[in-house]
């Protein structure tokens, strides 16, 4: 039974949609099974027969009657009582249909990607409004920030609007902060007061923020911390985290490393938290 895939994608309606190469035609009731990965917990979806063609075939199965949670599916094709992981060749990453996914409202995000061992499978992640990073540099004694506001319904298209970008100071050095946590509004280790605040630029869901890195190191008490950085968007409801989920790297904070500038004799470079999320740290 050898089946690859070697187009796959999601749509903007959440479908997934799959080109196979097929040795030998799917017969009725052949089934495409997800599994979740860690606990075993299965979807099955009945497949169309492709009569006597062998070749190419494709497939469109809609994810979001299926109840699938947040976490990684491997993919399975059945047929004739026997089950076999589906094998790919599409890598399932393309920055440009990222970004057009990206501009709904959604509450899961699906994605279909091919894993290291050659295989087809789905990761689904919460999907909350963010400032997703693109570009971040330190340039004339500025911070600068460029990204794509993800999520939040607006149209790509040339409105401006009003928006500042903030950030708020914490003393607990390295944001543990997860994926999903969104709580500007009520932190335990956040202070008004020590929030330092510049108006940003938004046309469209396109982003541009610069602030001077020496406002930065004179609101830092002791000149040590980070500053977890935010924007306020005009028609956007609650602020949106700054973080970099969009693309296929994990983990950023162990993998990303930016370089640190001096400021008045003090160390500054951006970094991630755990949940990919942008952080300023300061005397690190």
């Amino acid at each position: 039974m050898g089946v690859v895939v070697t187009d796959a994608e999601v749509t903007l309606a959440d479908v997934l949609s799959l080109r196979l190469a097929i040795a030998e035609p799917l017969a009725d009731g052949a089934r495409l099974v997800l599994r979740r990965r860690g606990a075993g917990e299965e979807r099955q979806v009945t497949l169309g027969a492709t009569g006597g063609r062998t070749g190419d075939a494709s497939v469109a199965v809609s994810l979001a009657p299926l109840d699938l949670g947040p976490g990684r599916w491997d993919a399975y094709l059945e047929q004739d009582g026997v089950r076999v992981r589906i094998q790919s060749v599409d890598p399932g990453f393309s920055l440009d249909r990222l970004d057009a996914y990206a501009l709904g409202r959604r509450t899961l995000a699906y994605r279909a990607y091919r894993t290291r061992n050659g295989f087809l499978a789905l990761k689904i992640d919460p999907a909350e409004p963010v400032a997703d990073v693109r570009a971040v540099w330190f340039r004339e004694g500025r911070f600068e920030v460029t990204g794509l506001l993800a999520y939040t319904g607006l149209d790509d298209d040339d409105q401006h609007r009003h928006a500042t970008l903030a950030l708020r100071h914490s003393d607990s050095g390295h944001g543990a902060r997860g994926h999903g946590d969104r709580g500007h509004g009520d932190r335990g280790h956040s202070d008004p007061a020590t929030t330092v605040r510049v108006a940003a630029t938004v046309q469209g869901v396109r982003f541009h923020a610069a602030l001077s890195l020496c406002d930065v190191v004179e609101a830092t008490p002791d000149s040590q911390g980070s500053w977890e950085p935010y924007l306020e968007v005009d028609g956007v409801d609650g602020a949106l985290p700054l973080g970099a989920r969009l693309d296929d790297v994990e983990g950023k904070r162990r993998r990303v490393h930016y370089p640190r500038t001096l400021v008045d004799g003090v160390p500054i470079r951006p970094s991630f938290t755990s949940g990919d999320e942008l952080l300023l740290e300061v005397g690190a």
